[in-house]
């Protein structure tokens, strides 16, 4: 479970988060919605350590990640967290199965384990034709499907997506939401999806709004 209580965040004079508290249990698909600048974003980035709050707290069940050192809390964003942006984010110089083992090997995984298992995240995204290539060599549909797998490598208990699908054609968009529900019952996750698109959230387990840097009931 994510526990994440009375988060505050400001840049500069700008006020954008204002005691957000919300849960997250496992196996869930939560969608964050809301107005551009409502702090969508923002909170995603802190519930995945990629942003320090001014206040409160993130638990993912007893570890209370802001109280981790530096090089403990890198560790626990390797392991235990997934990210899927609105870009790939693929390496272009890599192979498609390079990019998504690589978590695995800068957490410290032996190259055969990783690229072994990366090969069968492959496989079932449906790429398994696609090993060797480039990103440059791939559909845009793809390159995200791709990314999932990467955010996988390490069985995180978590995926953090922010917009994975705002750059997808309707067919591709609606194939990685799909994939997105498969997965959580295949494997397990949870999915805290943060998105404008309205059907993707109306099939979430839940709908977290936000509005002004506060949660809308």
């Amino acid at each position: 479970m994510i526990r994440v209580s009375d988060i505050a965040k400001r840049f500069d004079s700008l006020e954008v988060l204002r005691g957000v508290s919300l849960e997250v249990e496992n196996a869930e698909v939560v969608a964050i919605v809301g107005p551009s600048g409502a702090g969508k974003t923002t909170l995603l980035q802190i519930m995945g350590s990629l942003e320090r709050p001014d206040g409160g707290s993130v638990m993912y069940d007893t570890t209370n990640i802001f109280e981790l050192s530096a090089r403990r809390l890198a560790e626990f964003r390797n392991r235990h967290i997934g990210f899927v942006f609105q870009l790939h984010n693929l390496l272009p110089e890599f192979t498609l199965e390079e990019n998504v083992a690589l978590p695995a090997l800068i957490g410290g995984d032996r190259r055969a384990d990783a690229m072994a298992r990366a090969r069968q995240l492959l496989d079932y995204m449906g790429l398994s034709q696609r090993l060797t290539h480039r990103p440059a060599q791939l559909s845009g549909g793809e390159r995200q499907r791709a990314a999932v797998a990467r955010a996988l490598i390490n069985n995180p208990s978590v995926v953090l997506a922010d917009e994975p699908s705002g750059a997808l054609d309707s067919a591709n968009r609606n194939e990685l939401h799909r994939l997105f529900f498969d997965l959580r019952r295949d494997r397990g996750q949870s999915f805290v999806i943060v998105t404008h698109d309205l059907e993707l959230a109306d099939a979430a387990d839940r709908q977290i709004r936000l509005r002004d840097g506060r949660i809308d009931p």
